[in-house]
């Protein structure tokens, strides 16, 4: 079930919260007991099928965490979460992996291996990696021992199950048997169905919005169509920002539907492309799973302990299985190999600049270029995020670079020589050449881009207007002087607080995000 369907937001949500608070005067497990049936309702809403499979994985994890808690010997513990992690990595690896693994060993050994289709269950690796916390945890003697429906409740709690955040179990645990979460405070429902609305505006108006402009360049270049400059960078940077609504959008929405319950999820997202590093970038975007693979697969690896050469082959080697971690395809890991090689980059260039002494009249132009090379880097980046082949991906960079000259619309080209002659005798002496057709295309695309930028870059997000009530649990502390954008001032003048204009903006901004709902739109993590 999607967020942005209308039988979640009329139908499923509102009797969610009834029956919760309701079971909750009976006794508190009762209303556990019936979030939990109500998570795996809206888990089974896509493909019943699959609540064998996490219902399973729940109780073979709650066991085998139960057994670490008790063992007195350290190397059965040990033997026992190597069994764990195995267990879950199995799972995760026959429906992510097994026929990504079958189609290379079927191209390399020119082979005919075949496996049948595997459907790729909802949030497989995304409760798979919440469970092996869980696990390590419990091994290190972090985890306190707990009911089957406190653990099922940590696992399958809907607003975070199908596509995060990747939660710790002392993060959300305390916070179900915690007695202010089993009743209704209007502060709650004020907070949560401001930031739904938010995010819900995000996702349908902007993300979607954005998707009808990527889309079409990205099948272009999967055809093979030559893609010149302005129709490659119009691509790339309508994907750019759909991605970041889309993602932005959902964190809302989750954050927003947990506050409902009282329950506070972590940020997982917080203005990634204002970032001025390729490290900044990573602190700020997919923040629990940048945590957990920095506190489970890089530290484990060594981390930054054995040395420079070994602290950059672990920077690669975490970033290779985080892109992998994304998709069963090349173009992921390539994607998780472009962002290792851009952390090695930046951390060789901070020690080689460590003691540079900037003047001050000189550091906004180098925020600003360091904001615009992180910027350029990560558009890059998620040209191969987003193609489906190799092939498409280097057609469109290749468009982007220039190789295939740079042109647009020839009624735009009129537009700009009537109006504007002598700018348009510049650049055609420039070699900006013109096309026929794609006019309505190209307008909408800069259209949407040019309105888009400054949001990003310039308006507080979510979490910072809602700073003061304390909307989740905060992963990063952003320096608002370090960022690119007059955002503290704004911040000032933007801070929510219940009021009449609040209610106001978020009535229209949920009404907006439920017109905008024309059709099915899943989140770009939906499957991952």
């Amino acid at each position: 079930m999607l967020f942005n369907s209308y039988e979640f937001i009329f139908v499923f949500l509102p009797a969610t919260l009834i029956g919760y608070f309701v079971t909750a005067k009976i006794n508190r497990e009762s209303a556990i007991v019936w979030l939990v049936l109500a998570s795996l309702f809206f888990y089974s809403w896509w493909n019943p099928i699959y609540l064998i499979l996490i219902i399973s994985s729940m109780i073979i994890n709650f066991g085998l965490g139960k057994i670490l808690i008790n063992a007195s010997a350290h190397k059965h513990r040990y033997i026992w979460l190597i069994a764990g992690i195995c267990f879950n990595l199995g799972l995760l690896g026959y429906f992510k992996y097994a026929n990504f693994f079958i189609d290379n060993v079927n191209h390399v050994f020119d082979a005919d291996l075949y496996l049948g289709e595997i459907v790729l269950p909802l949030a497989i690796s995304f409760f798979t990696f919440q469970q092996i916390t869980y696990l390590v945890d419990a091994y290190r003697g972090i985890t306190e021992e707990y009911q089957f429906t406190h653990y099922a409740l940590f696992v399958t709690f809907f607003p975070q199950l199908i596509a995060g955040p990747i939660v710790h179990h002392k993060e959300m645990l305390p916070q179900f048997i915690h007695r202010a979460s089993f009743k209704p405070y209007i502060t709650h429902f004020s907070i949560g169905l401001t930031i739904f609305a938010i995010g819900l505006f995000k996702k349908t108006v902007l993300a979607d919005g954005m998707a009808q402009y990527a889309t079409p360049v990205f099948d272009a270049a999967e055809n093979g169509q030559i893609l010149t400059f302005f129709e490659a960078w119009g691509g790339a940077l309508a994907y750019t920002f759909q991605l970041y609504f889309d993602f932005s959008g959902y964190s809302d929405m989750a954050i927003g539907i947990a506050r409902l319950f009282g329950i506070k999820l972590p940020i997982n997202f917080h203005s990634p492309y204002k970032a001025t590093s390729i490290v900044e970038f990573w602190r700020r975007w997919h923040i629990t799973l940048s945590r957990f693979l920095r506190d489970y697969l890089y530290i484990p690896l060594g981390g930054s302990r054995q040395g420079k050469i070994l602290r950059y082959r672990n920077l690669i080697i975490t970033m290779l299985l985080g892109g992998l971690w994304h998709g069963a395809g090349w173009t992921f890991v390539i994607w998780g190999g472009l962002h290792g090689t851009y952390l090695v980059i930046n951390h060789m260039w901070s020690h080689f600049t460590s003691q540079w002494q900037i003047s001050e009249k000189f550091i906004a132009a180098t925020k600003l270029s360091s904001w615009g090379l992180t910027f350029c880097a990560v558009v890059v980046g998620w040209v191969f995020f987003r193609a489906n082949t190799f092939e498409a991906a280097l057609n469109i960079l290749q468009g982007m670079s220039g190789f295939n000259g740079i042109a647009i619309p020839s009624a735009v080209a009129s537009l700009i020589a009537n109006h504007m002659g002598s700018i348009w005798v510049v650049l055609e002496s420039a070699g900006l050449t013109t096309f026929i057709g794609g006019g309505r295309q190209f307008v909408f695309t800069w259209s949407w881009i040019v309105v888009l930028f400054p949001i990003i870059l310039c308006l507080p997000n979510t979490q910072q207007i809602m700073s003061r009530i304390e909307p989740a649990i905060n992963l990063y502390s952003a320096n608002e002087q370090t960022e690119l954008s007059p955002c503290s001032k704004l911040l000032r003048k933007l801070y929510w607080k219940p009021s009449l204009l609040w209610a106001t903006f978020t009535a229209i901004s949920c009404t907006c995000g439920i017109l905008a709902m024309t059709r099915v739109s899943e989140f770009l993590y939906f499957q991952f």
